[in-house]
């Protein structure tokens, strides 16, 4: 900067009044900071502006929930058509009316008296020992008193003491010779076409052609596996021991020979499971040997049960769990479908026909795990579940109509579930989302609709421990043979566990069910006038009957 001829005091004025002016900016800053007012008011604005946002965000978040119940929540039961049962949960406010609290109080004491009466009763019976079945063939054995030997005419005999101990033998094997006579004419003997008569060989004693496997023999094979659990490597060294030598591979081919035999009695089984309009729906894992990774991995046996007429039977697609499987195999099914919370089962809420039911054993089993996390609101939870069970006993106790059934759960039930509904929507906000009892509460009200509407009709089961119970099998089965060699060995499993799966359900005997049918399956290749469903297990029992 150059100095300014005219006025050499320029550039000092310039910094002096720089100088007065910092002064005067930095003493004004001072004041402020000792008097702190204009920081104080604007933090307190900032708090009231952050508060009054908290709120506004509260309350729409409530709309929301609010608007998506109304929009997806239990307004989609518009598919259950308008009787004086039709459901009567109120949407429109989340506290509990009075009236409402007074039916479920009611309903819960009755319940108690219900729990009471039971205990009561339950204390009263004795365990009593059935008596050892009367078609069983009897092997007789006398013991008598040494003081009475060689001088039994000076004892007056009374009436015996007779105790029966049930015995077992092993199984045996035999070989069946099959001997079937030849004859010729005596006056055509000398010529080169002499007829010869021969006895037909019925299919009976040999359903797979060219094999010296007899059903009898097809059926211990297939029952020891897929009923006791018996891995056929097992079995081979169980009929070495009885004489019998077979190779693995003859008896590998036995298993894919018998499924063919079987399968068109499997899709003729399938037909009539999915024709009902009441069936349970759940699907579990089975390993599987994959090929290309060389080793196993999981895959998904469906099944499908028809609830009323104890028929059921296993799928097996690729070991895929995706919707497109579930959407093929229940495409032309049209009833009420109960299933667990699986997401893929949601779809059915907006099909027309389709009625989806819930299983409250899955939501208990939910609560069951967040006792530790919650105790308190777990063991609500299940105090609330078990009311609902309670009802179903006293059913069961009183051997009620599916009518009566229906009325007692809306007398009793009803109130129970109405209650815990608002509880579950108001405890909800009040837990971690992500937590045990977060969880267990989220999943019980999504599928709540779902799991309420087995009051409507007294057919219709609390819960879906059917069907889990009869995946049991595969449970075991992974337990002792491990796996499926492929995709197509668990497809021809699924044929065994259907049919078996039939037989433990209608309460025949798997072998002889086995051994009628691969002794008359053919019957069936020619004369298109009989229907296979005639040897189902269901229908078998009747005939034989």
């Amino acid at each position: 900067m150059q100095e300014n001829p005219e006025n050499p005091n320029e550039l000092l004025e310039l910094l002096l009044d720089k100088c007065d002016r910092l002064y005067q900016e930095n003493m004004h800053l001072k004041g402020k900071l000792e008097d702190r007012t204009d920081v104080d008011a604007l933090k307190s604005g900032y708090e009231r502006t952050l508060s009054e946002k908290d709120g506004r965000i509260l309350e729409l978040e409530k709309q929301v929930a609010y608007l998506r119940r109304r929009i997806w929540g239990k307004s989609s039961e518009r598919f259950i058509h308008a009787d004086p049962q039709q459901r009567r949960i109120d949407f429109e406010g989340l506290d509990l009316l009075p009236e409402e609290k007074e039916l479920a109080e009611a309903a819960r004491e009755e319940i108690q008296a219900f729990r009471e009466r039971r205990v009561k009763e339950r204390a009263k019976r004795k365990p009593v020992r059935k008596p050892l079945p009367e078609d069983l063939p009897r092997v007789e054995e006398h013991l008598y008193p040494e003081e009475t030997t060689g001088n039994t005419g000076a004892w007056t005999e009374l009436e015996p003491e007779v105790t029966e101990v049930l015995e077992h033998e092993p199984g045996k094997c035999y070989v069946r010779r099959i001997i079937r006579h030849k004859y010729v004419r005596k006056d055509r003997q000398q010529q080169d076409d002499t007829p010869v008569v021969t006895a037909p060989l019925p299919a009976k004693y040999r359903p797979i052609p060219r094999s010296y496997a007899a059903p009898s023999l097809l059926a211990e094979l297939m029952v020891n596996k897929y009923v006791n659990h018996l891995p056929f490597y097992r079995q081979i060294e169980m009929m070495k021991r009885l004489g019998a030598n077979l190779p693995p591979p003859t008896v590998n081919d036995w298993f894919k020979d018998t499924a063919d035999l079987l399968r068109p009695l499997y899709y003729r089984l399938r037909e009539l499971v999915l024709a009902t309009d009441y069936i349970q729906v759940d699907e579990t894992t089975i390993p599987v040997i994959n090929n290309g990774k060389h080793k196993a991995v999981n895959g998904y046996m469906w099944m499908v049960r028809s609830v009323m007429d104890s028929q059921l039977f296993f799928h097996y697609d690729g070991g895929s769990r995706a919707q497109k499987v579930a959407l093929a195999l229940l495409e032309d099914f049209r009833g009420a479908l109960q299933t667990d919370g699986y997401g893929v089962y949601q779809m059915y809420e907006h099909k027309k026909g389709v009625l989806p039911l819930g299983c409250w054993a899955h939501a208990r089993r939910k609560f069951q795990e967040s006792v530790k996390n919650d105790k308190a609101r777990a063991e609500y939870a299940l105090e609330q579940i078990g009311l609902l069970y309670e009802v179903e006993r006293e059913a069961d106790d009183r051997n009620l109509s599916y009518d009566e059934r229906a009325a007692l759960r809306e007398r009793h039930a009803y109130p129970i579930m109405v209650a815990f509904e608002k509880w579950l929507v108001n405890e909800y906000p009040k837990v971690m989302p992500k937590s045990p009892i977060g969880t267990a509460i989220k999943y019980c009200y999504d599928i709540y609709h779902r799991l309420t509407r087995y009051h409507l009709d007294g057919r219709y089961k609390i819960d879906n421990n059917l069907a889990e119970n009869d995946q049991r099998v595969l449970a075991l089965g992974r337990k002792n043979f491990l796996f499926s060699g492929n995709h197509d060995a668990a497809e021809d499993a699924a044929v065994f566990y259907s049919l078996l799966g039939c037989c433990k359900a209608t309460g025949v005997n798997f072998r002889d069910w086995m051994v009628h049918v691969l002794s008359h399956i053919h019957d069936y290749d020619n004369d298109y006038s009989k229907d296979l469903a005639e040897l189902l297990p269901r229908n078998w029992i009747q005939t034989k009957s």
